[in-house]
């Protein structure tokens, strides 16, 4: 079997089976964070390069440094983080997918939002599945209440193994307003391995 028809087919498979994969299994938003909770209770153990949005030169020992991250026009202050390798022998993955992960922490030092993000340099076989993960948080926070859109493709996208995804959904539930951001497609005469595979899931403290 050829690579191209190998990549054709992973894709198409993954897609037919998206409802068999298991949801986002977690007692909070990730782990032990939950929007809305007090940064420094969340524990300083199973999370290291601890990193200032505003100066990726800047990195922090401990939750508590957060202070010293420079603040947004929106006065949040961005902190990237990954799982501890002791805690987590695959690295920073969220349901099985290579993830990206920030906080974002208001003037009271509460967690205003919680950003995940399909990691683009994962490896193909992995970032193949990555639109996947939106429907595994849809899942997480319950399949009914959300409102969603789907795009048409544009001269510049088409379908990759006969898929084309470029979904937004949102929903409000307990406090926190979710967005769900899942795309799939490819430029015209790109590169079989060049495509558009992401995910971007936002959860947001609404309310006081």
């Amino acid at each position: 079997m050829s690579q191209h028809r190998f990549i054709i087919r992973g894709l198409v498979f993954a897609a037919t089976v998206a409802a068999a994969v298991p949801a986002m299994a977690t007692a909070g938003d990730l782990r032990d964070i939950n929007v809305g909770m007090t940064i420094t209770d969340v524990p300083d153990e199973g999370y290291i390069n601890l990193t200032c949005v505003g100066d990726k030169t800047h990195r922090l020992a401990e939750w508590k440094q957060w202070p010293t991250c420079p603040a947004g026009a929106d006065k949040l202050t961005g902190i990237r983080f990954d799982y501890d390798h002791a805690t987590a022998r695959e690295g920073t993955m969220v349901a099985g997918h290579p993830a990206v992960l920030t906080i974002e922490v208001d003037k009271d030092a509460k967690i205003a939002s919680l950003t995940i993000e399909t990691d683009p340099k994962a490896r193909l076989y992995l970032k193949k599945k990555a639109f996947l993960l939106g429907l595994q948080a849809k899942s997480r926070y319950g399949e009914d209440g959300w409102s969603c859109s789907q795009a048409k493709p544009g001269s510049d996208q088409q379908e990759v193994g006969g898929v084309f995804v470029n979904e937004r959904c949102t929903k409000t539930t307990d406090g926190r307003a979710i967005e769900i951001e899942r795309r799939l497609y490819r430029e015209p005469n790109k590169d079989i391995k060049e495509f558009t595979d992401e995910t971007r899931i936002t959860i947001r403290r609404v309310g006081s």
